[in-house]
């Protein structure tokens, strides 16, 4: 199973782990899909964690490099809606960033409100460039809401990676904790955060991130 979804409390806990590098393709997005309506039916916040060590390393690109162009613009789009899914979500959504958080793995990370990063010696960013890659429009549009501007040529123009103390200042965590307190600190976070009242919460959210969600949104259906 490459995803596992456990309550805790009125805290919804969304694991990543496909024994691997935690690769963006159908099979997780199914299965992610399916934890955030289970999710969202049932919990009054969200975590999404990876497993120890790794986040994401971003979409398969073994899959992609024997795709059709068809076939990878349909996996990128889907990757895009699901960022875009945990950006507008009605509820609070924590990651728990386990390591690694790479190229999609990061616009995931970018799209939860609260990010929980586990210290050591992982690299966060998005190295699209290094990749010869230009970005999608949520790749440009969540690092334009998320991320300190100071930082973001050399974050999204420069394809600069970051250890997790870097990426607190450029925005992309905003705290840092021993790998084995990351996901019990996200999930402590969470369970703050469903205490406030949902539907201002939830409210003020789309109000805040109505633009930036527009504009993926209307890049997803072109």
């Amino acid at each position: 199973m490459s995803v596992s979804l456990e309550m805790d409390g009125d805290v919804a806990v969304i694991a990543m782990n496909d024994g691997k590098a935690n690769a963006v393709n159908p099979t997780l997005l199914d299965a992610l899909e399916a934890a955030m309506d289970k999710a969202e039916a049932e919990a009054k916040a969200i975590v999404l964690a990876g497993k120890p060590g790794l986040f994401s390393a971003g979409f398969d690109l073994k899959l992609m490099q024997g795709a059709s162009p068809d076939e990878v613009k349909t996996l990128v789009m889907r990757g895009g809606a699901f960022a875009a899914r945990l950006y507008g979500n009605k509820l609070p959504v924590v990651a728990a960033c386990t390591g690694h958080a790479i190229a999609m793995g990061v616009f995931l990370l970018l799209g939860c409100d609260t990010r929980i990063g586990a210290a050591g010696e992982f690299a966060i960013g998005a190295n699209e460039t290094i990749n010869n890659m230009v970005l999608p429009q949520f790749g440009i549009e969540l690092p334009k809401a998320r991320l300190n501007p100071q930082y973001l040529t050399e974050a999204v123009i420069q394809a600069k990676m970051y250890d997790p103390v870097a990426a607190t200042t450029v925005g992309y965590l905003d705290q840092v904790v021993a790998p084995e307190k990351v996901v019990e600190t996200a999930t402590g976070v969470a369970a703050q955060l469903a205490q406030l009242p949902g539907q201002a919460y939830a409210g003020n959210k789309k109000l805040l991130r109505a633009e930036t969600l527009a504009a993926i949104e209307a890049s997803l259906a072109g």
